[in-house]
């Protein structure tokens, strides 16, 4: 069954992705949600009514959409995980990550669609419509870049491993981050803040990057590709180390799991959420 929900999510991240493609560096319009910061476009709404209509037509009924710009209005009755948890249909969609790239004309954002069941992601794609790269990823089937089975990176050393994090809208948050920026930078090659957290985990997942962390993220941000790094051989956690359970807390550490501790360490000595 998770074959079909893959090929679904596939043809609704196609759809959104055109969207933003015809969009791309045209954008006049840009309102703000919770500050000056955190932004959202019409392009945002467009795609994923976009791909609520094609879960909608392909899926059949029972089958509940949880996407940013819905929950962020009010309009999901999905509020917590003991919601994910209960629903045993359920399609957490990210339309637009990286609105901010998107809105400056800078070239890096995606759409993301994870399906989920009982509250465990089953199914994960991440679409980065711009070089046209697909990330797909099954719960036991592995991941796959543009149909090529992935692994996560082999170094066991802090030291010789490039990170990424990024930067939330709370104030308090963003500025905790700075600090684990800087030890984190310290201590490894070099550290990335990319502007999308979903590329960011799946370019964790294909080996480009040893580990990414972040503090302040929605659901839609995680589920496809906390998915795909366990599945391309990886670590996920909570930054205090316990098991990551989508919808429980808001932070996310993953990495090719041979640093994980390495870098937990690290994230606690320069505080915690």
């Amino acid at each position: 069954m998770e074959r079909r929900w893959l090929e679904i999510a596939r043809r609704a991240a196609r759809e959104a992705g055109q969207l933003l493609l015809a969009a791309h560096g045209r954008v006049t319009q840009v309102e703000t949600k919770s500050n000056y910061s955190d932004l959202v476009t019409e392009v945002d709404r467009a795609a994923e009514r976009a791909i609520a209509s094609c879960i909608a037509r392909e899926a059949g009924p029972g089958h509940e959409v949880l996407g940013e710009e819905a929950c962020s209005s009010g309009e999901s009755a999905l509020q917590s995980a003991d919601d994910l948890a209960a629903a045993p249909h359920v399609w957490v969609v990210d339309p637009l990550d990286g609105t901010t790239n998107f809105v400056h004309g800078i070239p890096f954002f995606a759409v993301s669609i994870a399906y989920l069941s009982r509250g465990e992601s089953r199914v994960g794609v991440i679409y980065d419509p711009v070089r046209d790269v697909w990330y797909e990823a099954v719960r036991g089937g592995g991941f796959t870049e543009n149909g090529e089975p992935r692994r996560v990176a082999g170094g066991d050393d802090l030291r010789q491993s490039l990170l990424a994090s990024g930067f939330q809208y709370d104030v308090e948050a963003g500025r905790l981050n700075l600090r684990q920026f800087q030890a984190v930078a310290h201590q490894s090659r070099n550290v990335r803040a990319l502007g999308s957290a979903a590329l960011a985990l799946a370019l964790v997942a294909a080996g480009r990057l040893s580990g990414f962390w972040e503090l302040r993220l929605g659901p839609w941000d995680m589920a496809a590709g906390a998915l795909m790094v366990e599945e391309a051989g990886g670590r996920v956690t909570h930054l205090d180390g316990s098991p990551f359970t989508l919808g429980r807390r808001p932070d996310i550490a993953a990495t090719n799991g041979r640093i994980h501790q390495a870098l937990l360490s690290i994230l606690d000595r320069a505080g915690s959420p």
